[in-house]
C-alpha cells in the first residue's frame, strides 16, 4: 500500500519526529535494564534497592501518562511534546553524574516526567497525521521505531559499559533528544483547533490516579521484603484500591473530568487494554530476569549479555510493520490471539533455562517471545486506537501508553520480588549461580501462565477491521 497522497508524506514526516522521541525513550528502558547488575556492583546494594532504578522511571511515566495526555488535548501536543523533551534530556545528564544510587533514583524521576509527556502525546500525534485505513501500518512502523530502541539498548549499552563505563549509556541520550526536538519544531504542526478555555484541566483526578498508582507499585516492590500478607502490605493495597475507587467517583461526577470511563463500555476497547497489561508483565519480565541469568548466572560481560538480547528486539523490528499491515486487511484478533500464544511459547522456553543450558536456548527464547510481543502489540494498538470515537482519540492513545508503563512496571516489581526472593538480600557477595536458576525457572514459569490467561482474553473480545 503506497504511502503517495499529501496527507500521507506528512505523515511520514511526522511520524519520523516522534518516532525519534518515543525511540529514545524506549531505549533508555531498555539500556539501564541490561546494565542493572552492573550498577548494583558498582554501589553495593542490594537487588531489592537497584530495582528502583529501573521501576521509578516506569512509575513516573505511568503515573503521568493521563495528566500529560489530556494536557495534550488542551494545550496543544505539539507544545506538549517538546517540553518533554527539555524535560528528559537535561535529566539524563544528571543520571550521568550521579555519585550515588538516591541521587540516581533521583534524576530517573525527572526522567520519567519527561519521557511520560513524550509518551503520552507521540501517538495522538501520529494518528491525527495519517488515513484510518493506513492506522495499522503506521502504528505498525511506530512500534519498529519504538523495538529499533529496544535493539539497541543492550548490545549499545554493554559496549559503552564495558568500554567507558556505564554512565555513558545516560550521555548518549543528549544528541538524540537534541534532534528529535529540532526535527520536532519543525515538522509537527500546530493544531487549529483546540478545547475552549471553559474546558478546565481535571487536577484532583489526576492526583487521584498519581496516588492511587504509585501506592499500588510501592506495595508491589515492598511486598516480598514486609510479607505479601502482613499487615503493612495489605494496609498500602488497600490504601490503593481506596484511592483507586476516588478516582473513578471524581471522573464520574468532573465536568471535565481526565479520563473519560465511557471508553471502557465498549468491548473492543476494555478487552484490548486488559490484553496489553498482560502483554508488557510478560515482557518486563524478560527484561528483568534474562540479565541476571546471562550475567550473575552464567558470568557474561555486560557486552556480550547485551548483544544476546538484541536478539529479541530485532525480530520486533521486522515483525511489528508486518503485523501491522495484516491488521489493516484481516481485523485485528487473529493476529493478536497468535501473538500472544507464540508470546507463552516463549516464556515457556525461557523458563527452561539453568547453568547447562545452550546459549542458542536463550536465543530463541528470546526471538520467540520478541516475534509474540510484535505480533500481538501493533493489532492490539490498532483495534484500541480504532475503536475510541474521533473526540477521544487523545484519550486512547494516554490509556494506551499506561497500559504499557503499568503492565511494565508491575512485571519488573514482580519479578524483582521473586530473583529478591530466592536470592535474599546479597550485594556484595554476589549472588549464587544456582539460585538465580531457581529464580529464573518460576518467574518465566508464572510469566508463560499469564501469557496463556491472555491469549484466552484476547480470543474473547469483539472483532473490528479498520475501515
Amino acid at each position: 500500500m503506497a504511502w503517495n497522497s499529501d496527507k500521507d508524506a506528512a505523515g511520514i514526516r511526522v511520524l519520523l519526529s516522534v518516532g525519534l522521541g518515543t525511540c529514545m525513550s524506549a531505549l533508555d528502558a531498555s539500556v539501564v535494564n541490561t546494565v542493572l547488575p552492573v550498577i548494583r556492583a558498582d554501589y553495593h546494594v542490594p537487588v531489592e534497592v537497584i530495582q528502583w532504578v529501573a521501576t521509578t522511571y516506569l512509575l513516573i511515566m505511568g503515573s503521568l501518562l493521563l495528566t500529560f495526555g489530556r494536557l495534550g488535548d488542551l494545550r496543544g501536543h505539539k507544545r506538549v511534546y517538546l517540553a518533554g523533551l527539555v524535560v528528559f534530556v537535561p535529566a539524563s545528564v544528571l543520571c550521568g553524574i550521579s555519585p550515588s544510587v538516591e541521587m540516581l533514583i533521583a534524576a530517573r524521576v525527572l526522567q520519567g516526567i519527561g519521557a511520560a509527556i513524550v509518551v503520552s502525546t507521540a501517538p495522538a500525534i501520529l494518528i491525527g497525521s495519517v488515513h484510518s485505513s493506513r492506522m495499522g501500518q503506521a502504528l505498525g512502523l511506530q512500534a519498529a521505531m519504538t523495538s529499533i530502541g529496544l535493539a539497541l539498548g543492550p548490545s549499545l549499552g554493554g559496549w559503552l559499559t564495558d568500554r567507558w563505563g556505564w554512565r555513558t549509556i545516560f550521555f548518549m541520550n543528549v544528541p538524540i533528544g537534541v534532534v528529535a526536538f529540532a526535527i520536532g519544531l519543525r515538522n509537527i504542526p500546530e493544531e487549529k483547533r483546540l478545547p475552549s478555555l471553559e474546558e478546565a484541566f481535571d487536577r484532583i483526578g489526576a492526583f487521584l490516579f498519581l496516588a492511587a498508582f504509585l501506592a499500588l507499585q510501592f506495595a508491589l516492590s515492598r511486598g516480598n521484603d514486609w510479607g505479601w500478607l502482613s499487615a503493612r502490605t495489605l494496609g498500602v493495597f488497600v490504601g490503593s484500591a481506596a484511592l483507586g475507587f476516588l478516582f473513578l467517583r471524581q471522573e464520574t461526577t468532573a465536568t471535565s473530568p481526565m479520563l473519560h470511563l465511557a471508553l471502557f463500555r465498549n468491548r473492543l476497547f476494555s478487552f484490548s487494554v486488559g490484553s496489553a497489561l498482560v502483554n508488557y508483565i510478560c515482557m518486563a519480565s524478560v527484561l528483568f530476569l534474562v540479565p541476571f541469568y546471562l550475567i550473575q548466572g552464567r558470568g557474561f560481560s555486560a557486552a556480550k549479555a547485551g548483544l544476546v538480547m538484541t536478539a529479541q528486539f530485532l525480530t520486533m523490528v521486522v515483525a511489528a510493520p508486518v503485523s501491522g499491515r495484516i491488521a489493516d486487511r484481516v481485523g485485528s484478533r487473529g493476529p493478536a490471539t497468535t501473538g500472544m500464544a507464540i508470546l507463552a511459547a516463549g516464556l515457556f522456553i525461557l523458563s527452561a533455562m539453568n547453568g547447562e543450558s545452550p546459549l542458542h536456548l536463550t536465543v530463541i527464547g528470546l526471538m520467540v517471545t520478541g516475534v509474540g510481543v510484535a505480533i500481538f502489540a501493533t493489532p492490539n494498538n490498532s483495534a484500541m486506537l480504532g475503536a475510541a470515537p474521533p473526540g477521544r482519540k487523545g484519550i486512547a492513545s494516554g490509556i494506551l501508553a499506561t497500559s504499557r508503563l503499568l503492565g511494565m512496571a508491575t512485571g519488573i516489581s514482580l519479578a524483582g520480588a521473586v530473583l529478591a526472593g530466592i536470592v535474599g538480600g546479597r550485594s556484595a557477595h554476589g549472588i549464587p549461580p544456582d539460585r538465580v536458576f531457581r529464580a529464573i525457572h518460576l518467574g518465566f514459569l508464572a510469566a508463560g501462565l499469564m501469557a496463556c490467561a491472555g491469549t484466552a482474553l484476547t480470543a474473547a473480545r469483539s472483532e473490528r477491521r479498520t475501515p
